[in-house]
């Protein structure tokens, strides 16, 4: 009994032994990973630094232009709203296109440019007397002609 309890006692301190071994290792390949990783990051950041530096100065100095585009644009829908009611009410009853179009239903919302001469005569007929469209008749004219 006491030889097996020696061996029992010797097998367990190399299991400790080995274990120690192990996660010793395992500690020193984490480190070596850590750093890899931390020089990878750090490298990352030099090369994508100055990128995002100037996509922000790039959009710092385009954002006003871009704000202007899109307060013309809102003043542009409010003329032709104003001048005529909507483009979907010109463009529904004579070209027959649009979300709520009857004439193509069942048609899974083609439009093609079935109705386009049409749609320009009432255009120029609709928007002709708006201030800011007195060539539309004219570009209308020659389209046609």
């Amino acid at each position: 009994m006491q030889i097996t309890m020696q061996v029992f006692i010797l097998a367990a301190a190399i299991a400790l032994l080995v274990q120690t071994t192990i996660l010793i290792v395992l500690f020193l390949q984490l480190k070596k990973t850590t750093e890899s990783v931390n020089r990878m990051v750090g490298d990352l950041h030099s090369r994508v630094g100055p990128i995002l530096t100037r996509t922000q100065i790039m959009l710092d100095d385009t954002q006003p232009k871009i704000s202007a585009l899109v307060e013309d644009a809102a003043h542009i829908v409010y003329m032709t709203q104003d001048c005529h009611g909507s483009f979907g009410s010109v463009a529904r009853p004579v070209g027959g296109c649009g979300p709520h179009s009857d004439r193509d239903a069942g048609s899974g919302g083609r439009c093609g440019f079935a109705g386009a001469e049409e749609f320009l005569g009432a255009g120029a007929e609709g928007f002709g007397n708006c201030a800011g469209n007195q060539n539309w008749t004219r570009r209308v004219a020659f389209a046609e002609g």
